[in-house]
């Protein structure tokens, strides 16, 4: 860490190794010495109490996954975007600042979170995250909170969803590979759940096969008299993309949304070791400096400085407001054991890797061509900035797609995988296929938390209306299943419609650190209610930096609408640009009410030693899973 620092020997280059080495010693340490004690001291799992899984099983919502598939929904849907595009994008500021906050934010703030608000909401039934606000902290929290991550998950769906439509519009290959996941995932949610039930390893192997076909036959397909079919513009790929999420929202997890994941899961994390053995082997240099002078602002990706936009801009790879809503959305409701909750860490953890395995992809690029990639500068403004464009046509012409000018970061990442991937030996040549296949593996991570992320906003809406009329509440309710549904996905799809990279992606950040900020907030009074208020500094101390950072990075966002909204010459890009601003300025009031009403309540607990209630499930009759090796 000396030396990837600059502490020693900073004249000498970096390379990839040092950095993969570094973080994967951080990540077995944290697992193996924070996580047991955040598991047998601070949340005390019990494999004796009967979890939702099996006293509510409804074979749609609740019931007791297999471990494996588990583990693979749970990473697949809180591992979107933001892992890769966030640490790519933020490479602007130079390597170390990322490289750092990914790692030390992942191991005391992300894994964390999603940890203690997975086991809340196991214990109380599968509760959303407002839920618990509002049965622990008061209406007015939650309230808050359920309109704050209804727009929070809102706008974090159009960001991983604008991604992805920038990499793959007018590219039929990518589209055709990506589309054929669908009709994998169905096959294997019915051969898994109807032909041969329990047959993991046999659903494993036919989803594997069939992905690995469809990636070296798309190019022949596209090729040939119906390659048109798979070529969309911009536009028409939103709509196909809300009319998946739509799809995956309605239908019962077993059928698309789980197997769709754990398919997902398995091939993102045999690319992920793939890509660490090449970065092993090859020991790449990271071209970019440790810092470049965009941290004081002014950057031609992310406008802001270092402090807050670094943090904002990361997002996920770090910790994830986001990743609380399927701690308390899907995963709770499939746990057969408390101690399966561990997922909740582990995974976080497994995120990070990926944001530092995505950084080094970026940042083993030439720095002007990695801004020709993830900006529409002309080459002579970037040669004026001090990054000149190198080989920016020859690695256009390697992977058979002009790259340039395509912002958010997964062309970038793409190209950099592929990179590695073909300097391995045997694979000189085959670098199209591989810029190809790391679109679909980025594509796999959007797709699977817009289909987690879509049903889990739909539940969020089934629970504010149903404040209102009372059939919205049951979230098996085919009219309100179906309308709940359009509804959100009218909406993210509108954003990513109208948005651009450099609104949306800011945007998101700021409100996805602030809803982690939430969720830090309503752990903590989990922690006190359950007697735990000696351990408060394990969620508080994360709170209060997230908080400050985020709330910091709202103040400046606003700034940046407004600037924009009041210089702008066309009345329609003002509008959108009030508008953002207006939502930004809304999602900070909301966390600030939920801040304040959450410290009243605990000078009440702590200081007053006012009573206080819980709305912990204890458990009762119901089926007891038996001590030993579980699935």
């Amino acid at each position: 860490m000396a030396f990837v620092t600059g502490i020693l020997r900073p004249e000498e280059k970096v390379n990839g190794l040092w950095l993969v080495t570094a973080a994967g010693c951080s990540y077995i340490l944290a697992y193996r010495f924070y996580g047991r004690f955040l598991r047998d001291r601070v949340m005390e799992l019990n494999d004796q109490r009967t979890t939702p899984a099996f006293r509510l099983n409804d074979g749609t919502n609740y019931y007791p996954a297999n471990k494996y598939v588990l583990f693979g929904h749970h990473f697949a849907a809180i591992a979107g975007a933001g892992p890769l595009l966030g640490p790519v994008l933020a490479a602007q500021f130079g390597f170390l600042p990322g490289f750092l906050w990914i790692v030390i934010g992942a191991v005391l703030a992300g894994a964390v979170q999603d940890f203690v608000i997975l086991v809340g909401s196991l214990r109380r039934n599968g509760q959303s995250l407002p839920e618990i606000a509002r049965a622990e902290i008061g209406w007015i929290t939650g309230t808050a909170t359920a309109v704050a991550v209804l727009f929070i998950v809102v706008v974090a769906l159009a960001g991983l969803g604008l991604a992805v439509v920038n990499a793959i519009f007018h590219n039929p290959w990518g589209t055709f590979t990506i589309a054929m996941t669908i009709p994998i995932a169905f096959l294997m949610g019915f051969y898994h759940h109807n032909i041969r039930p329990g047959q993991v390893g046999e659903m494993s192997m036919i989803g594997l096969v069939l992905l690995i076909i469809t990636i070296v036959a798309g190019k022949s397909i596209v090729q040939s008299s119906i390659g048109d079919w798979f070529s969309f513009d911009r536009t028409t790929l939103v709509w196909l993309l809300a009319g998946y999420g739509f799809l995956a929202s309605v239908l019962p997890v077993w059928m698309l949304l789980v197997p769709r994941d754990y398919l997902s899961t398995f091939m993102k994390l045999g690319v992920i070791a793939l890509l660490a053995v090449g970065i092993i082997l090859m020991a790449p240099d990271i071209q970019m400096p440790r810092v470049t002078e965009f941290i004081h602002g002014g950057g031609p990706i992310i406008p802001g400085p270092i402090f807050p936009f670094l943090f904002i801009t990361i997002a996920c790879g770090a910790i994830s407001g986001f990743h609380s809503l399927v701690s308390s959305g899907t995963t709770p409701k499939m746990i057969a054991r408390e101690s399966q909750a561990m997922v909740g860490y582990g995974a976080m953890l497994l995120e990070s890797f990926v944001g530092v395995i995505a950084l080094i992809s970026a940042c083993i690029l030439i720095p002007g061509d990695y801004l020709a990639i993830n900006t529409r500068l002309s080459a002579e403004a970037l040669a004026a900035l001090g990054y000149p464009i190198s080989k920016i046509q020859e690695l256009s012409q390697l992977v058979e797609v002009d790259v340039s000018g395509r912002p958010g970061g997964a062309v970038s990442l793409a190209v950099g995988m592929a990179w590695i991937f073909s300097a391995l030996p045997g694979m000189a040549g085959l670098m199209a296929y591989w810029y190809q296949f790391a679109l679909l593996f980025e594509a796999l991570f959007i797709l699977t938390t817009i289909d987690a992320g879509t049903r889990v906003a739909r539940y969020l809406v089934q629970e504010l209306g149903g404040r209102l009329y009372q059939p919205l509440r049951q979230i098996n309710w085919w009219p309100g299943v179906l309308s709940c549904s359009a509804l959100v996905v009218g909406a993210w799809g509108y954003l990513i419609a109208t948005g651009s990279i450099s609104t949306i992606w800011p945007m998101f950040g700021t409100a996805n650190q602030l809803l982690g900020t939430l969720a830090l907030c309503i752990g903590t009074t989990l922690l006190i209610k359950m007697g735990k208020a000696r351990f408060l500094w394990v969620t508080a101390i994360p709170m209060v930096f997230v908080g400050l950072i985020t709330l910091t990075g709202c103040y400046e966002l606003w700034w940046i609408f407004w600037d924009r909204a009041a210089n702008a010459t066309d009345s329609a890009e003002a509008i959108t640009m009030y508008v953002n601003a207006g939502l930004v300025g809304l999602v900070a009031i909301l966390a600030l009410i939920v801040l304040t009403e959450s410290l009243i309540k605990w000078y009440g607990y702590l200081v007053m030693k006012r009573p206080y209630t819980s709305t912990e499930v204890v458990d009762g009759d119901g089926i007891r899973i038996p001590a030993g090796p579980c699935c």
